[in-house]
């Protein structure tokens, strides 16, 4: 499960990665509403955990943006103000739920539970490259209509690769797509994954092609 955290204060940012990380979800954060759009415009995340106190401005802003982008991710609005009317201005504005702070963990936990229960919309965006198709929505990929079965960080891969099909990608901008900007791993993870990727698309009409030290390029053969 991949979180985006949105939240300023260094202490509760510690204390919800920290919390967030021991229940296997993966958790990048952004400390500003800048940083939190720049995060959104290049990855998918399953909920986002935003604050409304920010340096650049009301964190609720960003989920009217959001929403006239078609970006359905579940967004859980975390504030000390805890009003009624502050509730339903943040729920009459498109978040999914709101809770005031300070709260449980075990409250915070059972309520991102309940949203990611809750039925996704049904929508797909696809991506073309050679004869194969990513179904970004649904994470599915595909060889000439045949399902290719691929584990979680290998799509998270290739979804980066061919939203840039042609261009290089440098290694720092797929780590964070892959395992968080604050995951521990291992020097060479990312290319084992690659090296994965190329025997599985040995005839999907695309190559990986890699440069030392700098990044990965997909590009069509077909």
């Amino acid at each position: 499960m991949r979180i985006l955290l949105v939240e300023d204060e260094p202490e509760m940012v510690s204390a919800l990665r920290a919390a967030l990380k021991r229940h296997d979800m993966v958790v990048d954060h952004a400390g500003t509403l800048l940083e939190a759009e720049g995060f959104v415009a290049v990855d998918s995340y399953d909920a986002i955990l935003l604050d409304r106190q920010l340096p650049d401005g009301d964190g609720l802003s960003l989920v009217p943006r959001l929403r006239s982008a078609r970006n359905t991710t579940p967004v859980l609005v975390l504030t000390a103000r805890g009003d009624t009317s502050d509730k339903v201005d943040g729920l009459d504005m498109g978040a999914d739920d709101y809770l005031a702070k300070p709260f449980a963990f075990e409250e915070l936990l059972a309520r991102l539970r309940a949203l990611l229960r809750r039925p996704a919309p049904l929508q797909s965006q696809f991506i073309r490259a050679g004869d194969l198709v990513l179904d970004v929505g649904h994470r599915e990929a595909s060889i000439r209509a045949e399902p290719l079965s691929l584990p979680r960080r290998e799509l998270l891969v290739l979804e980066a690769l061919m939203r840039r099909t042609g261009r290089m990608v440098q290694r720092e901008a797929l780590m964070e797509a892959v395992f968080g900007l604050d995951d521990e791993i291992q020097s060479n993870a990312l290319d084992t994954h690659v090296s994965r990727l190329r025997r599985k698309l040995a005839d999907a009409g695309v190559t990986i092609n890699g440069i030392r030290g700098i990044g990965y390029l997909l590009r069509e053969t077909t």
